[in-house]
């Protein structure tokens, strides 16, 4: 097996991705720009999308780190909104899409105009997030839009199946296709349900943190071929899981949060960057083969397909904001009259990315290629739109907030509450020391004590600090100051500690162990200071 072309796809995306960070572009756009212009040079490797393992390997991981960084509270508290779209929407674009191309393309079956319409009809979960935390939409919009995409492929790829049958005349019906949904549905759910509290209990129970990191990253693995192998949605139970895990993470030892953070980052970065880059070098894949639609026929069914999915969004997306506090005395009165610009964001927010691609490489081939008619077309098209998508919204949606002026998240509030959490922490942990120290088996000199209680009115003062007056020379926080004291005397041990191993005064396994301390002392000051 010839592991250099994967070796390049993930080491220019990251590089690539990396690149991004310091543009104003957002990354998963540079991604995709970097990788249609890359699918033409000379030597590049043909990069196929194979669902056989898009759908198994790459989407649980990337749903699982989506939906452990999300709040199960803040998804309950939306539950209607993301039920609507996640739900409603994606069998509402499956339907409405589909009859639209059954319309416009001469000769195509509407069963598999329907097929397209369910492979278009859901917002990636990596196009989304990546987005929403790169223009700091409000919280309730960020909140709608995570759940909306870390469900609405169970509901895609349940339409998408049931499509395909009643187009290779597998004699589907309607009762059978809302059967299959219920069972994807419900049947995702419970296993989700199932596994979460034993694998929530092994992460607990197991105390050593290279075997729990292990246990994290096979999880969304376990759960997706678990639901899948009873014919559920396997997208659901990871995300099911994954809820609960993220949910009850503080009851994981500490060791294990940091690296399972620091692993989860590296997992997720490496993934969306290749994703990305994946969906621009698909272009020759697509086009080859699209013979007698190449041309003019193919832009306009483009174009025509592209517009249709976006205007079909908005249909959908504000009748499904205004009508529930029209119709309902209570959520009018708990959430008040929506406004036009939230809905709008949310509907211009529809991105669409791999799972979509992935999906449409999964329509099947026959030897005849005639039991799926038009599938060069339907996968032309598929790419035609996420790529739309991705570049007109993607692009546009930064300003469109701006000249909308949503509010945005209020940092001052946001750190009053902080604040006022962490002083009642503060003294509830100081009681508990006072109790502590009270017991003759705890006795401690009084500087050691009184380090204890420092550290705590050190986490207590830290927070008001961001608050108070900055240096006017360097524009720095007293808390500010105070870190960025803190590391330079970390770093001045270190250089003294190496050259101690270098003049082999401590041996190099001293060394590490010397290192990791300062490393845990400055991971820690790093994470206050974010």
């Amino acid at each position: 097996m010839d592991v250099m072309p994967l070796l390049l796809l993930v080491a220019g995306s990251a590089a690539i991705a990396a690149a991004a960070r310091r543009t104003p572009m957002p990354p998963p756009l540079l991604l995709v720009a970097a990788g249609l212009a890359v699918s033409y040079l000379p030597g590049v490797p043909e990069y196929t999308l194979d669902p056989h393992i898009v759908l198994p390997l790459i989407l649980p991981p990337l749903l699982h780190t989506a939906a452990t960084d999300s709040s199960y509270l803040d998804l309950r508290a939306q539950l209607r909104p993301v039920a609507l779209l996640s739900v409603g929407y994606v069998l509402f674009a499956t339907f409405a899409v589909g009859w639209v191309l059954y319309l416009i393309v001469p000769g195509l079956p509407l069963t598999a105009a329907l097929v397209f319409g369910a492979v278009v009809a859901p917002p990636d979960a990596v196009a989304a997030t990546a987005v929403a935390r790169r223009v700091g939409l409000p919280s309730r919009i960020t909140t709608i839009l995570q759940g909306e995409s870390l469900l609405n492929d169970a509901t895609a790829i349940t339409a998408f199946r049931v499509a395909v049958a009643a187009a290779v005349g597998e004699g589907a019906t309607w009762a059978g296709g809302v059967g299959e949904f219920l069972l994807a549905a419900v049947g995702g759910v419970a296993v989700g349900l199932v596994l979460m509290a034993p694998l929530h209990w092994l992460r607990v129970h197991v105390k050593e943190a290279l075997l729990q990191n292990t246990l994290s990253l096979l999880i969304p693995f376990a759960a997706y071929a678990a639901a899948e192998q009873v014919h559920a949605s396997g997208v659901i139970a990871v995300v099911v899981v994954a809820l609960y895990l993220g949910h009850r993470a503080w009851e994981v030892d500490f060791a294990t949060r940091l690296q399972e953070d620091a692993v989860w980052k590296m997992v997720a970065f490496v993934l969306e960057s290749a994703v990305f880059a994946l969906i621009g070098l698909q272009l020759p894949v697509v086009l080859k083969g699209l013979g007698e639609y190449e041309g003019v026929d193919a832009a306009w069914y483009a174009v025509a397909v592209f517009a249709v999915v976006v205007v079909v969004r908005f249909v959908w997306v504000y009748p499904a904001t205004w009508l529930p506090p029209l119709l309902s005395a209570r959520i009018r009165e708990r959430e008040g009259r929506p406004g036009w610009k939230a809905p709008f964001v949310i509907a211009w927010a529809g991105m669409r990315g791999v799972v979509s691609l992935a999906i449409a490489f999964s329509i099947p081939v026959t030897a005849e290629s005639e039991n799926f008619p038009q599938r060069n077309l339907l996968l032309f098209l598929t790419f035609t739109t996420v790529i739309g998508t991705l570049v007109v919204q993607g692009l546009t949606l930064p300003p469109l907030i701006r000249i909308l002026k949503l509010p945005g998240r209020d940092a001052r509030a946001e750190t009053l509450a902080e604040a006022n959490a962490q002083a009642q922490a503060s003294r509830t942990a100081e009681e508990r020391l006072d109790e502590l120290l009270a017991d003759e088996r705890n006795a401690l000199p009084a500087p050691l004590a009184e380090r204890l209680r420092s550290v705590l009115e050190r986490r207590r003062n830290a927070v008001w600090e961001r608050l108070g007056q900055v240096n006017p020379v360097t524009g720095e926080s007293v808390d500010d100051t105070y870190r960025r004291l803190s590391r330079e005397m970390i770093s001045a041990e270190r250089e003294v500690f190496v050259r101690l191993r270098d003049a082999r005064y401590i041996d190099d396994e001293m060394l590490r162990t010397l290192l990791r301390r300062l490393d845990l002392e400055e991971a820690a000051a790093y994470r206050e200071a974010t």
